[in-house]
């Protein structure tokens, strides 16, 4: 079974021999845009809990819910920006990565882990107000979302090969 593949090359060449390839075509691509908002909103999410974590520890003295949140968030934001610079720097893994089950199986896990921690989150946020966590939990909910819609193409594209 042959399929096709479109790439689209740019070329930063130095004054010696060596030379950088980058597949800027693949941002400009649905999964390509998909990937890169999934990472800027995962960093925003680390962020808003990093700055938050130590000094509103004190206040969530039951459950650990802020940190299964913390180490979602970590956990995908890494995975995603590994997989975007993979397909950035390779002129062929963007085309060859959607086909495979690796990517239906990734956005899903992340899309679920991520919808319950935000809902974890939300459901602690009832008893104790915290509006660092309430935007963490909230963004949590917009990038579970965007998993889905990237589990739901990566579905579209697998091929089963």
């Amino acid at each position: 079974m042959s399929h096709s593949v479109t790439i689209t090359r740019t070329t930063t060449s130095t004054t010696n021999t060596s030379y950088i390839v980058l597949n800027t075509g693949y941002l400009k691509s649905f999964p390509g845009i998909l990937k890169l908002f999934e990472l800027i909103i995962g960093a925003a999410i680390v962020g808003i809990l990093a700055y938050n974590y130590q000094g509103y520890r004190s206040y969530f003295y039951s459950g650990q819910q802020d940190l299964f949140h913390f180490l979602m968030a970590t956990t995908f934001m890494i995975g995603t920006f590994c997989l975007l610079l993979a397909c950035l720097t390779s002129l062929s893994t963007g085309g060859i990565i959607a086909k495979t089950i690796y990517e239906l199986i990734y956005h899903s896990v992340a899309a679920i882990l991520i919808l319950a921690s935000s809902i974890c989150l939300l459901i602690r946020l009832r008893d104790v107000k915290h509006d660092g966590y309430m935007v963490a939990a909230i963004l949590g909910l917009v990038n579970a979302v965007l998993y889905f819609i990237s589990a739901f193409l990566a579905h579209r594209s697998y091929r089963g090969i």
